[in-house]
């Protein structure tokens, strides 16, 4: 297991960067890799975290999708994973999710992304590092992620809290983006951008955990994120991973599906 934390600064990056079995995972704008990126970093174009099919193609992608992914940027179980953005973390922690459906826990998320990296001075290039592809046979464990018929089992229970990473507005249903608008019966909404610090290059606020406390999020208790696409709850996954949460699972149908299927509850 790996002793790398799992929120590096970029001075903790710039340190690594040089040692072995480190793979840096760039999630930025497609176009803005070509023109910058972190020395030694690959990049990963979100389309690549879906499956693209029909009617749920924001769910995980499938085992050969995953193959082809993980095959071409060589991971191994000795790898640990660096992973960033230049959004605050939506599609990084997308992909550290994503690791993790793999039972590959050794990543690392860089605070801030290329945003703090860059503005803080250190160094970024165009060069593409040379490929370092292997065989990969994926393993998909269940329990990293929720389908939608375990989360209507315990809507009754009380046992697990939904942490909605969607604005206030798709929350009450006064913005639509399915067949049907508002949120899962008894999820707490607590937007994705509102735990992100603008005034500090896009990290991750130093005080989260006490906005979360203040709207009942408690992180002992058993916990599903979703949004629109899980996109967004990357984010909130990752952070709750970080913030140690005992707990925490994805939905990633999110409200793509649970927004438009027949048989789900919804309150407004």
């Amino acid at each position: 297991m790996s002793t790398i934390p799992k929120l590096l600064e970029p001075q903790d990056l710039l340190n690594l960067l040089d040692q072995p079995n480190i793979l840096i995972i760039d999630l930025c704008n497609d176009g803005l890799y070509t023109q910058k990126h972190i020395p030694g970093a690959v990049h990963v174009s979100p389309k690549e975290l879906m499956n693209g099919g029909q009617p749920w193609p924001n769910k995980l992608a499938l085992p050969p999708q995953l193959n082809a992914l993980f095959g071409r940027l060589g991971l191994t179980d000795d790898t640990h994973v660096v992973v960033y953005d230049d959004e605050g973390g939506g599609w990084a922690g997308r992909f550290a999710w994503t690791l993790d459906v793999i039972g590959h826990h050794n990543w690392s998320y860089l605070n801030g992304g290329l945003v703090a990296w860059h503005n803080e001075g250190f160094a970024v290039t165009q060069e593409v590092p040379p490929p370092t592809a292997v065989e990969f046979d994926v393993k998909v464990d269940l329990e990293a992620l929720v389908r939608t018929e375990e989360i209507i089992a315990h809507l009754d229970s009380g046992d697990w809290q939904i942490w909605d990473a969607r604005t206030p507005a798709e929350f009450c249903g006064e913005r639509v983006m399915a067949d049907k608008g508002g949120h899962i019966p008894g999820a707490i909404n607590c937007e994705w951008t509102s735990l992100i610090d603008n005034h500090r290059n896009m990290r991750i606020r130093e005080d989260a955990l006490e906005r979360l406390a203040a709207i009942g999020i408690d992180p002992s208790k058993p916990t599903v994120t979703h949004c629109q696409s899980h996109h967004r709850s990357g984010f909130t996954y990752m952070l709750g991973r970080i913030l140690g949460f005992d707990d925490i699972r994805a939905y990633d149908g999110s409200w793509w599906e649970w927004g438009n299927r027949p048989d789900t509850p919804v309150e407004q």
